[in-house]
């Protein structure tokens, strides 16, 4: 595929999110990152680390420590619900690959390509909720292979390469009242943090 700078109109969010009760237990003792079942991966198990990010700072580091490990060609897919914290890890992602900005939320576009600032890869920001397929994304004539993607929903509908990254956010379920507030005036409240990678390029373990 080739590049294409700037954004290609759409529209997009909702949510989904994982998880069991053996996996609650496993959080609580990885809020400093966990890698699992390394040599698994190249044969199809992802290798998972699961953390506590316990505000937007924290969020936005994570997303720079991401951002300094991706390379050209890195795909991150990445799930949350509303107010998670998507945009803020994109815009840390952003700003560890040195791209230029403002990263922001993909609502109101396709996908919208940030170019380098550093001569390294550009940054790729897709929403994928409200396309149909892959074949969707095609049409955008994206390029892939020489950017870092991150696309959001993008599990099921975006093509995955040999190797990738899936980024799950899952916020406390609480008060039904407080999802009606605006983000500025929610309380802060922590986020589980799953990253999984698919893959060889991710075999030893994943960033961050």
């Amino acid at each position: 595929m080739s590049g294409r700078a700037g954004a290609t109109g759409g529209l997009g969010h909702a949510g989904d999110a994982a998880g069991d009760a053996a996996a609650g237990a496993e959080v609580g003792r990885a809020a400093d990152s966990a890698v699992v079942g390394a040599a698994g991966a190249a044969a199809g198990t992802p290798v998972v680390s699961r953390r506590v990010i316990s505000d937007p700072d924290a969020m936005h580091a994570l997303g720079v420590a991401l951002g300094e490990a991706l390379r050209a060609g890195d795909l991150v897919l990445l799930t949350g619900p509303l107010g998670a914290g998507k945009t803020t890890l994109t815009r840390g992602l952003g700003e560890g690959l040195g791209v230029r900005g403002p990263v922001q939320s993909p609502t109101f576009v396709i996908a919208r390509t940030h170019p380098s600032l550093v001569g390294g890869a550009p940054l790729v920001h897709v929403d994928a909720y409200r396309l149909a397929g892959a074949d969707e994304l095609d049409d955008l004539d994206l390029d892939f292979e020489n950017s870092v993607v991150v696309a959001e929903w993008g599990a099921g509908v975006v093509e995955t390469p040999e190797s990738w990254l899936e980024i799950v956010i899952e916020r406390p379920v609480g008060d039904a009242a407080l999802e009606d507030l605006d983000p500025a005036e929610a309380p802060v409240e922590s986020r589980t943090v799953t990253i999984s990678g698919f893959g060889p390029r991710w075999a030893e373990g994943v960033p961050a």
